[in-house]
């Protein structure tokens, strides 16, 4: 989403970057025909196709349900000849809409669990423009909570605040008491090979920011103080597992990756100490095409060459977006979930296993291996650490709690965001 006013009433417009493959497209609609509760609709000023116009109408259907009737009329550019590929649209919007759909059911009925009884809330969240803040931050104004965005510029907008943890600037004084602060800020890790000049940047990138917001919170008076942090870290925090399997109460492992998460929850300990619900969120590899380690990998495999990193024996920890964005939903509203928390699913797969279900799904061989000799040519120590290290990390604190896993095992959850069959 690159802009949006005036939410889904008349006249409110969005304007949205859509990709096919590299290629980006400028997508423009306008809302029409708002009635408050029932529906709204999109009609496409600029964009792909010819002509697009997109009815959203929600109909009562009995005690506590609904019915969400979603209705497309387009034109394909070209004109006639443009209709040879109507077929193939229709077939990938029929995949769109009923993962939308699935998605749309399972976050009202999650809404139920995470968010039963609570009055709105005020969070302010770092990192809410990434990919993992982006899915938080709609969850939660959906939800009625106020979401308040940190952003390194002016703040434009009534949701946003500008901060610069470079400098350590951020002054929460004179501001309407925060229920929360999410932390989603730091460089990615995965953004090249790790010279020095990265390597300081992955890691001074999470100190700062950590430490600015710690400092803030902690400038306030106790009673104006949030109730809970929700913090981003990584299962590098265990380094390499070998064919253990790790859970919360383990210690730290050793190499880079499990340094940075060190001083990354340990910047924390100012904020701990003062009485505030601190969470570290142990992230494993996000499962989403539109980022991440499964965007890089999709182009080789749909093009029939993928396959595992190394030997494949190595220990991979997953987690879908979904169950992800549930976690940090989870996080901020249970307060039984105090300290580490790993965010992985119950089913941990090898580099090879990982290769196998992903070719299933798209139906491509994934037998040509990524020799471990290239990966370190390439990428050096990024490759050792992230690539070729095993990653055996079981969710134990959430599995203690009782957390629904949307997608515990590998195959459905790649059917599911590859749009390649419904879950049952």
């Amino acid at each position: 989403m690159e802009s949006e006013s005036g939410g889904i009433r008349d006249g409110a417009r969005v304007v949205l970057r859509t990709y096919l493959g590299p290629i980006g497209q400028r997508w423009e609609v306008v809302h029409r025909d708002y009635e408050a509760g029932r529906q709204f609709r999109d009609v496409m000023v600029d964009g792909p196709f010819a002509a697009w116009d997109h009815l959203h109408r929600m109909e009562p259907d009995g005690e506590g349900a609904c019915v969400l009737t979603d209705t497309i009329r387009f034109r394909l550019p070209g004109g006639a000849a443009g209709n040879v590929g109507l077929g193939v649209v229709e077939r990938m919007l029929a995949r769109v809409f009923a993962y939308r759909h699935r998605v749309t059911k399972a976050d009202l009925e999650s809404k139920n669990t995470w968010s039963a009884g609570a009055a709105p809330r005020r969070v302010l969240v770092s990192g809410a423009s990434g990919l993992v803040g982006t899915g938080l931050t709609a969850r939660l104004t959906t939800a009625g909570w106020d979401v308040v965005k940190l952003v390194r510029r002016e703040a434009r907008e009534s949701d946003e605040l500008a901060w610069d943890p470079a400098e350590g600037r951020l002054d929460l004084n004179g501001q309407a008491r925060f229920d929360a602060v999410v932390n989603l800020s730091g460089a990615n890790i995965a953004g090249g090979r790790w010279t020095d000049a990265r390597k300081k940047l992955i890691l001074e990138s999470r100190i700062q920011s950590v430490g600015t917001l710690a400092k803030a919170i902690l400038a306030l008076p106790e009673p104006e103080r949030p109730g809970v942090v929700v913090s981003a870290s990584a299962v590098g925090w265990y380094g390499d597992t070998g064919a253990r399997t790790a859970s919360e109460g383990d210690a730290s492992g050793s190499g880079f990756l499990a340094e940075v998460c060190r001083q990354w929850e340990g910047a924390w300990e100012p904020v701990r100490a003062a009485g505030v619900r601190c969470v570290a969120v142990r992230t494993g590899v996000v499962l989403t095409p539109a980022g991440g380690a499964l965007a890089l990998m999709l182009p080789a495999f749909r093009l029939g060459v993928g396959g595992p990193l190394g030997n494949g024996r190595q220990g991979m920890s997953w987690i879908s977006a979904e169950d992800l964005t549930e976690i940090y939903l989870r996080s901020l509203t249970d307060e039984s979930l105090v300290g580490p928390v790993n965010a992985t699913a119950p089913e941990i797969v090898t580099s090879k296993e990982f290769a196998r279900g992903l070719g299933r799904v798209l139906h491509r061989p994934a037998i040509i291996p990524v020799p471990a000799l290239v990966l370190r040519a390439a990428l050096g120590q990024l490759a050792d650490e992230a690539l070729l290290a095993s990653s055996r990390v079981e969710p134990a604190m959430l599995r203690r709690n009782d957390f629904d896993f949307r997608h515990p095992s590998l195959e459905k959850a790649l059917r599911a965001v590859l749009g390649r069959g419904i879950e049952t």
